[in-house]
């Protein structure tokens, strides 16, 4: 399941060693921010204003010093004071710089909120648009990337990178701008008062910075294989609870559980990596803090007693010496702050580095420019010397499909682990004409190309050579959704919603009644059993319909089916997983539902497609035998002996088990 040649193992050592482009992806992030700039800026105009008041303070604590507590009127600026200042006086200074003080530290707080919120404000909305840009993105691609991709790791993109970056567009980026900026006013604030005592108490700020430097750039490792590892969790945890049935019917519970302690002590490995960087930091920076301290007292003291020039500059005072006592301290503040955040920062930009890869990918179906609108089908089907293969190689043919910018076609279900090989072609050469209001039965072994055959008529996949016409349009130069609108598709795995019985009928037609609803569902004669359910139509379902059986699942998809009126009906298997009884049911409904309409229909019993007007038997990708029902079985071909290898099967009597009759 993970970890094999291609898997989440070999995809996440590709991605964590391969450098990463962190300017194009804030630049990627900045077109998210750009229509909400008013409040972006305006947390940035807050944020500018609030780190001069905490550059404000420090100066303003020298002057309580200088001007009011031990006066030296050649140092104090705040005040002009002479030494026979009476003590009312001096307290009454010092009580207005105190009140300054105290409204500095509440503005500040004050700024620092307003600027969370419209900073958070911004990223939400921001945010909405990523997620909406996903959500749409997941529904252009095409089959094939499912095919080679886990819904799980496809869904950890949506849900767990995302909330990475919610938390860093708010309290995180805050934090790391604002103390960005108020590093850079501390650091202009010491050299405007005293350089040589500025750079000596600012000495260990290289190495501050190497240490930033190395542990955030080995925590943003660490932090984009978690990332990856918590999409191999996710995309484990996903196919366990869709394969619990299977799990428990095997008996392989142990193994699953061992195989996800596997994939989730990877996860845990990383984490504890990136927060073992993470929280080497902060005790390296805070030591060198009390040395930056330490210098600031030291330097300070001994000039303060020497009461001399400092390499011949002004002198240091004591309010001097208490203001660099607060920079410092406010200076190894941000810087921790910052390496803290930064942190998160760079696991936010690993978070959207894969959801930007996600957006970039091109879906291997495109309409091509210049698409037309496909006309109201009539419903003649033609296949025109058909070949496919899910590795498609190098074609000749005229009508080779093409991307939407000229360039070479994309490859579609290549897997990653195969690069290189050729798989072998699914289709060979196939031809066939459906005129309008026929039914062509598909019949063949497992393996035969059927299940292919119907997934090129809504183009879920694109042929490597001949073409796929309805009604004489190339189903390539039509778009998609024209197209698809006009086909109807009953699978033998019908999914239903979590949602009313009502609605998941109604999804065939969303502008359908009520009692259009209600009709659909007697012809597919599916209404007996929903109204016998507690509140009928209004009945809410399970996820993928649990609560009710196989058989009713696939009446309820056929009432979809039913309901959106298609020109062209397409049913895969769509009765094998119904009794006799509800089959027969099922059978008068066709009857009603096909006629007027082009059909095509995967039997899983040959006794269904007895009246079908064009029966096709494949083997090994290619057509074997054509005719009706009672030609083939006149041919005694391959035909005749898979339906008698059928018939002797159903005939064969069931022995008893046991001797209690």
């Amino acid at each position: 399941m993970m970890g094999g040649i291609g898997g989440p193992g070999r995809l996440l050592n590709a991605e964590v060693q391969k450098p990463k482009n962190i300017g194009a992806t804030l630049a990627r992030f900045g077109h998210y921010f750009r229509p909400y700039w008013f409040g972006f800026t305006l947390a940035m105009t807050f944020i500018v204003l609030g780190a001069l008041s905490q550059v404000a303070a420090p100066a303003l604590i020298g002057e309580t010093v200088d001007c009011y507590l031990l006066p030296r009127p050649d140092a104090c600026w705040y005040a002009t004071i002479t030494p026979d200042m009476s003590f009312d006086a001096r307290l009454a200074g010092l009580a207005t710089l105190v009140g300054l003080l105290v409204a500095l530290f509440v503005g500040g707080s004050v700024l620092q909120g307003v600027a969370f919120y419209a900073m958070n404000w911004s990223g939400q909305h921001a945010l909405l648009r990523m997620r909406e840009d996903l959500f749409a993105q997941i529904h252009r691609l095409s089959l094939g990337y499912y095919a080679r991709n886990e819904a799980g790791n496809i869904m950890s993109r949506i849900t767990s990178d995302t909330d990475t970056i919610q938390q860093a567009l708010g309290f995180a980026l805050l934090n790391v701008i604002s103390g960005a900026l108020v590093i850079v006013l501390i650091v202009v604030a010491m050299l405007r008062s005293n350089v040589p005592y500025a750079l000596l108490s600012l000495s260990v700020v290289p190495i501050m910075a190497l240490a930033t430097f190395y542990f955030s750039g080995q925590a943003r490792k660490a932090f984009r294989a978690s990332r990856q590892q918590m999409g191999s969790v996710n995309a484990g945890l996903q196919e366990s609870i869709a394969g619990a049935r299977e799990v428990q019917a095997f008996n392989r519970e142990d193994e699953s559980i061992e195989q996800f302690r596997r994939t989730n002590a990877a996860n845990r490995d990383a984490n504890v990596r990136a927060a073992s960087f993470t929280s080497a930091l902060n005790p390296v920076l805070e030591a060198l803090g009390y040395v930056s301290i330490a210098i600031v007292v030291v330097v300070g003291g001994l000039d303060v007693l020497r009461n001399q020039p400092l390499f011949g500059t002004s002198v240091v005072t004591l309010g001097l010496v208490f203001s660099f006592l607060a920079y410092v301290q406010r200076f190894n503040q941000p810087i921790q702050q910052i390496a803290v955040m930064w942190t998160n920062i760079q696991s936010a930009i690993a978070g959207g580095e894969r959801i930007f890869g996600l957006l970039d990918v091109q879906p291997d179906i495109a309409d091509k420019p210049g698409a037309i609108e496909m006309p109201p089908i009539v419903g003649r089907v033609v296949f025109d010397h058909v070949s496919f293969s899910y590795e498609q190689p190098p074609t000749t043919d005229h009508r080779a499909p093409t991307s939407t910018n000229g360039a070479a076609p994309p490859v579609v279900g290549r897997q990653s682990s195969v690069v290189g090989a050729q798989a072998p072609v699914v289709l060979k050469d196939v031809s066939l004409t459906a005129e309008p209001g026929q039914m062509i039965a598909i019949v063949g072994p497992t393996g035969a190309g059927k299940t292919t055959i119907i997934n090129l008529l809504p183009r879920f996949y694109d042929v490597s050579a001949g073409a796929v016409t309805i009604d004489g349009h190339d189903v390539r130069d039509v778009s998609a959704a024209s197209l698809r609108g006009q086909i109807g598709l009953v699978l033998q795995d019908s999914f239903l919603f979590s949602d009313t019985v009502m609605n998941n009928i109604r999804y065939g037609r969303l502008d359908a009644t009520d009692d259009e609803v209600v009709a659909a569902a007697r012809l597919a004669s599916a209404d007996t059993f929903i109204e016998r359910l507690p509140n009928g139509y209004q009945t809410v379902l399970g996820e993928r319909g649990s609560g009710l059986s196989q058989g009713q699942r696939q009446l309820i998809s056929i009432a979809r089916a039913a309901l959106a009126n298609p020109r062209i009906l397409i049913l895969d298997e769509a009765t094998s997983s119904v009794d006799t009884r509800t089959e027969r049911l099922i059978q008068r409904a066709f009857d009603q539902l096909l006629e007027g309409r082009t059909s095509f229909v995967i039997a899983h019993r040959l006794s269904t497609i007895q009246h079908a007007d064009q029966v096709l038997m494949l083997q090994a990708g290619q057509i074997v035998e054509r005719g009706t029902h009672q030609e083939l079985l006149a041919n005694r071909g391959p035909y005749y002996e898979l339906y008698m290898s059928q018939f002797r099967r159903e005939e064969e009597p069931v022995p008893v088990m046991g001797n209690g009759g």
